[in-house]
């Protein structure tokens, strides 16, 4: 193997580990109490959609690029919507609970100041 393939080998590994760190530690992936091989590929899908859109938020909002992701988790679950019906069909949204870093978010998708 060439110094470059080895390099470039454990640049790869290097990131999957971080991937699966946080995939267990900041996405919460706990050990599979399941039955079925469809319920642990299940599970570890939808860790990586969770990881995949903090990713993808990360890209996006340039303020939050260097936030870890346990902080975005949870400032986005501290996130509170509240949608209100009227009789005419008309819905409000009612958005609660903001910090930094749901508001940055919140306020460039929506126009919300």
């Amino acid at each position: 193997m060439t110094l470059e393939g080895c390099v470039d080998n454990i640049q790869k590994k290097d990131s999957i580990e971080k991937i699966f760190h946080s995939l267990k530690n900041e996405i919460n992936i706990k050990p599979l109490r399941v039955w079925s091989d469809d319920s642990i590929y299940g599970a570890i899908i939808l860790g990586f959609i969770a990881q995949l859109f903090i990713s993808l938020m990360r890209y996006e909002f340039e303020g939050i690029k260097h936030v870890s992701t346990k902080f975005i988790k949870k400032s986005l679950k501290n996130l509170t919507l509240t949608v209100k019906f009227k009789i005419n069909g008309v819905k409000n949204y009612i958005f609660a609970n903001f910090d930094r870093i749901n508001s940055l978010i919140v306020a460039k998708k929506s126009g919300i100041t």
